[in-house]
């Protein structure tokens, strides 16, 4: 079943190593906004999952981030671990937050997905995990022990999560700036992943 999620993009596209940026839990009308003025001084595009009740929420920051090029992606209506919650109340989350993103991907919160879970939604829509975790959500590391573990981690493909959130700010805004100007010196480009098979 986890050979079937998708875990990593392709590693070279256009002959150019490439990586694919992820962001979790928004759209925040302040984070979000940030993030995504940091990313536009690069020209970079990022994969955003949505938390459904902040796009209901804040819907002109959802149209603020389609306007800008960025994916929306799936990300349930209320944060939900599918290992805690049923498999009626976990897809119930996910149609109600499709109604309002219109999503091609989904991304499990927590990365927490029975196997259930996710054979009904196989055919529903490409569950996105990732290779590189930023650890932005840990209020226990410093910025420069996120920047670190992104540095060595990072690799040709790879999907990289970060957190468009309160929590995760005082990491993720000090972090994203050194990090895209380490992947441009490295020869990467930050790339959308490739539609859905």
């Amino acid at each position: 079943m986890a050979s079937q999620m998708t875990w990593h993009g392709p590693a070279v596209v256009d002959d150019e190593p490439a990586v694919y940026l992820t962001f979790d839990d928004g759209p925040h009308p302040v984070i979000t906004r940030q993030t995504m003025e940091i990313l536009a001084s690069f020209d970079v595009p990022a994969t955003f999952f949505c938390v459904g009740a902040n796009v209901d929420r804040y819907p002109e920051v959802m149209k603020e981030l389609r306007d800008a090029g960025h994916e929306i992606g799936n990300h349930t209506q209320a944060h939900e671990s599918g290992w805690s919650t049923s498999n009626f109340a976990y897809l119930r989350s996910f149609l109600t937050c499709q109604r309002s993103t219109n999503a091609l991907r989904f991304r499990p919160p927590y990365g927490r997905i029975t196997r259930s879970q996710a054979e009904a939604l196989m055919d529903k829509t490409d569950i996105v995990m990732w290779d590189v975790l930023s650890a932005d959500f840990d209020v226990k590391k410093t910025a420069e022990d996120c920047l670190d573990q992104l540095l060595i981690n990072t690799r040709p493909g790879a999907i990289v999560v970060f957190h468009d959130s309160e929590r995760a700010a005082p990491r993720l805004l000090p972090v994203l700036k050194p990090y895209l100007k380490w992947l441009h010196s490295e020869g990467y480009r930050c790339r959308l992943l490739p539609p859905p098979r």
